[in-house]
Formats: C-alpha cells, structure tokens, sequence
C-alpha cells in the first residue's frame, strides 16, 4: 500500500508516539524536502525519544537532522549500524510506526538475553545520540489495494510489523475488516496492549484477540489462555478463507500457525509471512566428490577471483559459494546483516565482471542498472572487481 501526501489526515501533531486522547495524529509530508535516504543509502539518524514498553521492550524513536520526512511502507524494516567496544555491527529491526507519520521513524526492541546490540540499544541509547541507519527495505507490505478483510498473526516482538499496519489502516480510516491475534508469555509481555485495545474500542471493524500462556506476576489472565490452535483460529475466524494473512514471530510459531492455516484448507496465495532470524551467513563444509568427478571438481574448485579494489585484497570464490560465505572463509569481514538479500547492508559496486544474484527485494532495480551488487546472495560468473 503506497500512501500518497493527499492520503493523510491534516491533524494536529501527536504529543507522543502511541495513541493519545482518541485517534492519533497523523502528519503531512513535508513538500519542499526530499524524504530521507533519496540521496544516500545511509543516514545518519537523531534518537528523539525512547519508551518503555513493556519489562525488556522499548521503543526508540528518530528523526531526521534536517526533518526530512520517512519514506517506507508499512511492514519494512531498517538496518542499523553501531559500534559496540571498537567493532561495528549490524541488525535488522522492523519499523513499528506507520508511514502516515512521516516525521518519524520507531524500531521497538525486545532485550535478548547476551543479545549484544539489543542489550546496548537499551542501556545506552538515548534522546539526543545519533546512530547510522541503512534505508527501508523489505516486501512483507500490505497490498497496493485494500483487501476486504486481514488476519494479522504475530507473537512476542513480531508484533511490529504487523502493528505499523495497523496503525496505519488506523489513520487512514481504512473499513477493511481486521483481526489482530497476538499471542505472548503472560499480560505483561503484549507490546503496545494499551494502544491496541484502545484502536479497538475506536475503530468497529478492528477486533484485537490477545492470547497468553499463563498470568503475570501482577495479574491473572481472563482471556484467551495457551497458544494459537485450530479451535481458537476456528472460532476468531469462521470467514478465514476471505481474509489476507500476514503473520510473523519466532520460527517455531511461524511453522505452527502456517500448519495450521494448512490444516484448514487456507489458500495460501493469500498467506504472507516475515522473519528475522538473521544471523552470519554459513560457509558450507566441503563435501568429498566421486573419483570420476575429481577432475572437473578440482577444475572448478579453483574458482575465480575477486579483487576488493579499495583495501587490495583478492580471494578466491567458487562457482557454487557467495562473494559473502568466500570472504569470511578468506578471514575477512564485510559489512553485512541479513545473510538473505533483503537488507542491503552488504550492497557493493561492481566495477567490472559478472554474478548471478539472486535477492529477496534489498536492492532496487535502477542500482542493479547502476552495477550495484549484494555480496550475501551473489556467485560470480567469472573474475570480477568490487569497489569496496
């Protein structure tokens, strides 16, 4: 769903990032400024707020230097690059606020125990700091056109993406019909609980179903009690089959709840998903070849090579490994994050060669043109030379 300057309510600004004294406001784009990263992949972001959520969640809120207004679409997600003890890093967070609220951007993040950035994020990110942040990719967004009716599925931190479409059907008055089941641990762990059941009681056609495995500390749960099951899904959803599902959350979730949509016969045309497991890609382990094979095997094993024009390196890359998986085989350590073509943190000019790239949507079609490269999904095709 593209949102258009002419789409967003002219309302008074938000006093904060959540929803306050009834529907939030939304804020027009600014029309003599280029949105944010239309010159660069990269910028360099000012934390603006920081709000605590939930026990070990908060949300971190930015803005541009200059207030350039945000160009993205709800369910996308960022990279962020800091550096942590003399060693820069990188990790994906979906953005939580919505596309019609150009004069920020949120990330909401979960406390990861030994999560290295997650953990520096909370303890020492604050108003006023600044961080390096690469530019929305992803196409786990809703459709051009509203459907007629949404199931949004998400557990623990998934939440986000499909929150940033919430609030964004919210704001744009949308009259799809919407059903938001979130399932956590306990009360205590439903990120963005007191702005979803008030969206709720605002808008007749959102229902939020919320459902725990068992109390919190402070409070016994009264309502939906164990995890997302057919029954449940069953008596939410009788009319599954009209509605366009988004769902995301950890991998165990995400395999039970597809099953279950299976289970029931869902078209899965209509079934989207999004997960972040990143993580550093593998360099697979070399398997031995048939005798008859040795040959042709060692042949290829020789591989061609890449040339790091910038520090004078040069590796060697088989046919069948990424310019990534050679590198760090090489003990070198590129900039990247995803490990899936999705980010763009690994994004690198070509200056001469050929590669076989196949991503998942980091990369826009007129940089491709422009012999732009992403190192995590490209094999070369012979020698090659990267500006890097």
């Amino acid at each position: 769903m593209t949102i258009m300057e002419t789409d967003i309510p002219e309302l008074s600004e938000p006093n904060s990032f959540g929803l306050q004294n009834g529907r939030p406001a939304a804020v027009r784009s600014r029309r003599n400024l280029e949105p944010c990263w239309a010159e660069s992949d990269v910028m360099d972001l000012v934390c603006s707020q920081v709000l605590a959520v939930t026990h070990d969640v908060k949300t971190f809120v930015f803005t541009t230097p200059d207030r350039r207004p945000f160009d993205f679409e709800a369910g996308q997600f960022i990279t962020i690059r800091v550096e942590i003890d003399g060693e820069l890093m990188t990790r994906c967070y979906t953005i939580a606020s919505p596309p019609t609220r150009p004069d920020r951007l949120a990330i909401t993040v979960k406390r990861v125990p030994d999560g290295v950035v997650s953990n520096w994020l909370h303890d020492n990110l604050e108003p006023g700091n600044w961080i390096s942040m690469h530019a929305p990719a992803g196409a786990f967004v809703l459709p051009e056109e509203d459907a007629p009716k949404y199931l949004f599925l998400s557990a623990g931190s998934g939440i986000t993406p499909v929150l940033s479409m919430t609030r964004t059907l919210y704001d744009l008055g949308s009259e799809a019909d919407i059903l938001f089941v979130h399932s956590a641990r306990t009360p205590a762990d439903i990120i963005y609980r007191g702005e979803l059941e008030a969206m709720a009681r605002l808008m007749p056609n959102l229902r939020v179903a919320e459902i725990c495995e068992g109390d919190a500390p402070t409070e016994r749960w009264m309502g939906l009690q164990g995890r997302i099951s057919k029954p449940v899904l069953e008596i939410l959803a009788p009319d599954l089959e009209e509605r366009e599902t988004y769902i995301c959350g950890p991998a165990g979730y995400m395999a039970a709840a597809k099953s279950l949509l299976e289970e029931l016969g869902y078209d899965m045309d209509k079934y989207h998903e999004e997960s972040f497991d990143f993580g550093a890609p593998e360099v697979p382990a070399p398997t031995a070849a048939p005798p008859m094979e040795q040959d042709a095997e060692e042949e290829a094993a020789a591989g061609f090579s890449i040339e790091f024009a910038r520090s004078g390196k040069m590796i060697t890359c088989g046919p069948d490994e990424t310019i990534l998986e050679a590198a760090i085989a090489a003990g070198m350590r590129p900039m990247s994050a995803c490990g899936q073509g999705m980010c763009g943190t690994c994004k690198v000019s070509m200056l001469s060669g050929e590669v076989d790239m196949k991503h998942n949507g980091g990369i826009r079609p007129k940089e491709v043109a422009n012999q732009k490269v992403l190192i995590c999904c490209s094999k070369p095709l012979g020698d090659i030379q990267l500006d890097c």
